[in-house]
This record gives C-alpha cells, structure tokens and sequence, in this order.
C-alpha cells in the first residue's frame, strides 16, 4: 500500500474531504516522515509538530461541522524561510535574522492557510537566497534526497529536497533568478514560476523591495505533479490588499493554439548533448499529442539576462553589501563577488537603462509568445551541478553562471515558466522548461501534463545513499 506521504496533493486533499482519513492522520505520518528522513538531508530548518497538528484538527472539526475547508483541504505543505510566518524567524538563511520574529504571515502564507493547507515545516535557503545550492552558516548544508552528490538547487532547495523525500507534497518556493525553477529540476520534480503579480507577496518584518525585487521576485509552488502545481496555484493566488502589484487575472484564459517554439540553445549558450535529447523528446511528446513544434533562434535572452543582472545587482549592492560582509558567509561573500563583476558597479544611468531596456525586451517577448504560447527550452545548459561546484573558482562559477542563461533571463521579462522532469539521465535528474504568455500559466500546465503522462509522474524516494 501506498505511504501517505507518497500521495499527491490532489490525492490527500480528496481523500480527507471524504473523510477516509483525517487530516491529523496525514500531518503525523508527514510528521513521522519528516523526522525519518530530514536528518539525513538538512531540508526542514524549523519544526513546529504541535502547531501542525493544531492546524489539522481544525481542518478535522471544519469538516465534521460540513464546511469545506478548501482546495489543499488537510495537505502538508513546507515554507521557505525567507518569508514571513507568525512566530517564526525570517532567517533568509542568516545568523543576522535568527530572531527576526515574524507578527504576521505574508500572504503566501495565509493563502495557504485560508486554501486549508497544513504547514508542517519551514525549509532552508541559502544565505541571502542568492545562489543556485543551499548552505549557509545558521542552518547548514542541504542534501539532495535523489543524489548527495548532486545540489538541490536553490535557492529553494530546502522545499525541493523536502518535497523529494515526501514531506510535505507541496513545497513554497521563491524565484527572482531560477530559484524555483533550477531546485525542481535539480531535486526532480515540477516546478512553476508564476507570472510577475499573480502571487500577492509581502514581509511585514523588512522594509518595502527594491525596485528589483518589486519586478523580479515572485513566490510559486514546487510539487510532484502537475495537476499540484496547478491546485497549488489557486491556492497561493487569492488577493490580498497588501501587494499593490498583484493583478486578480483568472486562471485559466480560454482557447489558445497547441502550438509551440523549441529552442534547443538559447542565444548559443552552451547545452550539453543530455540536456538537448530531453529537449528533443518534450518535442515530440508534445508532437504526438497533437501540438505543432518549431524549430526557432527565439527571442532575446542574453540581454534578459543581463537585465535581470542589473536590476538585481542595484538593490544588492545598494542594500546588502553592508550585510554580506557582517553576516561572514564566506561563500554568499564569493558569488555576490562574482556576480557583481558581472554587473559592474550599477549607477543611475545603468538602472535607468535597465529599465527601459526590460519594456523593450518585454514587448518582444509578448509578440513572440503571441505566436508560440509555449516556448521550449533548458533549465539549465548541463545536468544538475555537483554540490557545491559554484564556489570552486571564478572559471567555475562563470561557466556555472553561463549555463544558468535561461534562469536568469526569463524573471526580468515577468513571465512563466515552467521546470518539467523528464526522468533521469547518468543518475542526475533531467528535465526542460516551458516558458508562456503572462498570466496564460494554464498553457504551460497543459503542456506539461503532456509531458509528465509520457515521462512518468515523479515519486518521493527515500535518501539511502549511506
């Protein structure tokens, strides 16, 4: 028989609502789970069993008095730690926010609350929340439950490689440069970057976002399943006053044409022969389910790219620098190195530049997508990295940052995209990603379920790599 935490969340959700288990019952076998496994892989950095469990019984008593308590009625579903939950630290992965107390949930949160979700845990990142691996020096190193050897991608690795290892069936992740997007793939798993407003967001215990941030950032599910994400996807995306930049856009937007753009090496970037045959099969299963594939150059992704590197370097170097160097996390001290040398020194005239370049490339983008709904292309130019590759070197971390094009260009655009897992290859997960029209997710999920029926519906393994 199927474990309880091997369930999906569409399959729990339903399973409660119909009273063939309690919501109780599935948080203490996550619970358990979680206490099985999570020493092994350093994913949940905050535990709270007996808050879980308080939240399952009024899950559990809503049901018995006949109100339905949501869509992820009675799921278990992990927070990452860098947004705000009441009574918990927004620790971003710092020693400097240790007791950064949160008084009120973000939105995010309390979406998932008010959807009927459980939050079993709170997951870890790396410091800052700035690099594709997660280690820091508050909570440590996490281990991908597929393969040690192998990062869980980040900076939502912590959600990733706890929805790998079946806690929770849900993971909360945040993306402003792949950070959903790259953990997915790398933990094997699905994994949606919404569009840019669709998912209210807001810390109350930190000031306002720069204006990077404001235009880049944005939080999103990471799941076992496409029809999780989508139901995750509801549930994150209910209104809330406090984001003035969310748009209350349906979710779903009507007829579009089955028709999508394959383009196997974005701009010439790198893209390892691997990477290119799962590229080439997302085609052709798409194909054979009736959707019509070109094969294109696609629109611009280096100068996204180094949009995106603009924009985000501007509120670091404004913002952060100070606490890079208090917080002493010599590694977080290396790649911000690295990724300022990218950047340069970011200016007015450099920012404003941005800016305008982001509205032409944006305009770009939108009449591309308006003829391919769905543009197929890599996470990332190669297999998931080693654990720990991006702080070896500057060689090493510039090809690193290299085969990442794709993840950093498509949040400066603000529009979705979508990590698929298309199984493994040389024992390291393999996976493309599908990139849509704003606000039109339900294009990309559509594909992806085309994709996931013909490669197989991941499943949460157990870490036993010794």
């Amino acid at each position: 028989m199927t474990q309880v935490w091997q369930w999906t969340a569409a399959q729990t959700a339903t399973a409660v609502r119909n009273k063939d288990i309690s919501a109780t019952e599935v948080t203490q076998a996550h619970l358990d789970r979680m206490a099985e496994v999570n020493p092994k892989i350093n994913a949940v950095v905050q535990q709270f069993p007996d808050e879980a469990l308080s939240a399952a019984q009024k899950v559990d008593q809503a049901i018995a008095r006949g109100v339905d308590p949501g869509p992820l009625c009675g799921v278990p579903v992990t927070i990452k730690v860098n947004v705000d939950q009441a009574g918990h630290a927004t620790t971003n992965g710092l020693q400097l926010q240790e007791n950064l107390i949160a008084e009120a949930d973000s939105p995010v949160v309390s979406n998932m609350r008010k959807a009927g979700a459980v939050i079993i845990g709170r997951t870890n990142t790396p410091a800052f929340s700035m690099r594709w691996f997660t280690k820091n020096n508050l909570h440590g190193l996490t281990l991908n439950p597929r393969n040690k050897a192998v990062t869980p991608g980040g900076s939502s690795g912590g959600a990733a490689a706890a929805v790998a290892a079946g806690i929770g069936a849900i993971g909360h992740g945040t993306d402003i440069a792949g950070s959903i997007r790259y953990p997915a793939y790398a933990c094997g798993l699905q994994g949606l970057r919404p569009t840019l407003g669709r998912v209210p967001a807001y810390n109350a215990s930190a000031p306002d976002r720069l204006i990077g941030a404001q235009l880049m950032a944005v939080s999103g599910p990471i799941a076992r399943s496409i029809a999780d994400i989508e139901l995750s996807l509801m549930a994150m995306s209910a209104p809330d006053l406090r984001d003035p930049w969310h748009v209350a856009a349906p979710l779903t937007g009507g007829e579009f044409p089955k028709r999508a753009a394959l383009v196997i090496a974005p701009d010439g970037m790198p893209v390892d022969d691997e990477v290119k045959a799962a590229l080439r099969l997302a085609a052709d299963q798409l194909k054979d389910a009736g959707w019509t594939v070109d094969e294109v150059r696609g629109p611009p992704m280096r100068r996204a790219a180094e949009t995106n590197a603009c924009l985000w370097m501007a509120d670091t170097q404004l913002a952060a620098t100070a606490m890079i160097e208090k917080e002493g996390d010599v590694e977080a001290q290396f790649v911000f190195e690295q990724m300022s040398n990218d950047a340069g020194d970011v200016g007015q005239e450099e920012l404003m530049s941005a800016l305008q370049t982001r509205v032409s490339l944006m305009r770009e983008w939108d009449m591309f997508l308006q003829d391919y709904p769905v543009l197929i292309c890599p996470v990332s130019g190669t297999l998931p990295f080693d654990q720990q590759q991006d702080v070896q070197s500057p060689e090493g971390f510039a090809a690193l940052y290299e085969a990442q094009l794709t993840q950093r260009a498509v949040p400066a655009i603000g529009v979705p995209s979508l990590a698929v897992v298309m199984g493994e290859t040389a024992g390291r997960p393999n996976g493309v990603q599908l990139v849509g029209p704003r606000y039109r997710e339900d294009i990309l999920l559509a594909a992806g379920a085309v994709i996931e029926a013909a490669s197989g519906q991941p499943k949460a393994v157990d870490p036993n790599w010794g």
